[in-house]
């Protein structure tokens, strides 16, 4: 049986990694065997690209920034996530195709149509089976994000920049119903488990 997709979403700042570490144990604990992986990155060639997109001392245009994300993401597809579905794992994602809609089309001006086309060409039919999206105000996000930790070439960016990035993510959420689950991340990081919890076990036995 193939298994499911799930990507998990949001500005820098969301939480999307302690999530998923958390959702790939609970699922686990559910005895459902997990993948878990990122983007960009996931291959070894698209752990390259992700260093070339996030050096803060690269100047990379949006249009560059676009064939790149994509370039990762049909390696990532083929030797990652297809195989991994294939034989019947559950792939957890940290960002996908909706992440190139809010970053590169919402943030960065890349038209919305473009990034349409690019995603069929590379994913051809392959979407998510749920994506959760993790909600915060662009001024919690970018609190959390400077954490002690150097700025990458994205978190640099002003907060126009990642209000841009928020609203494209939320008119996705608008166009794929079905499909994403909007999840507030501004609140403990308790309440947000409970939530995913509650989400992924009524997942789980409607999907079975």
């Amino acid at each position: 049986m193939r298994g499911k997709f799930i990507t998990l979403e949001g500005v820098d700042g969301a939480g999307k990694s302690t999530h998923l570490r958390w959702l790939e144990e609970f699922m686990q604990g559910q005895g459902i065997a997990v993948r878990s992986t990122r983007e960009p990155g996931g291959t070894v060639v698209g752990e390259e690209l992700r260093k070339l997109l996030l050096d803060r001392n690269q100047r990379l245009s949006a249009e560059t920034e676009t064939l790149l994300v994509f370039a990762a993401r049909r390696e990532h597809i083929a030797q990652v996530i297809a195989p991994a579905l294939e034989s019947g794992k559950w792939v957890l994602c940290d960002r996908f195709t909706d992440a190139t809609y809010a970053y590169q089309s919402g943030g960065s001006g890349v038209a919305w149509e473009r990034v349409a086309a690019l995603e069929r060409w590379v994913q051809g039919e392959l979407q998510p089976d749920l994506t959760l999206l993790f909600d915060v105000s662009t001024e919690v996000g970018r609190q959390r994000s400077q954490r002690g930790v150097a700025a990458d070439r994205f978190e640099r960016e002003e907060e126009a920049y990642f209000r841009r990035v928020r609203e494209a993510y939320l008119r996705r959420a608008q166009e794929n119903p079905g499909r994403i689950r909007v999840i507030d991340a501004n609140v403990n990081l308790a309440t947000v488990h409970k939530e995913l919890e509650e989400v992924i076990s009524i997942y789980c036995s409607v999907k079975d």
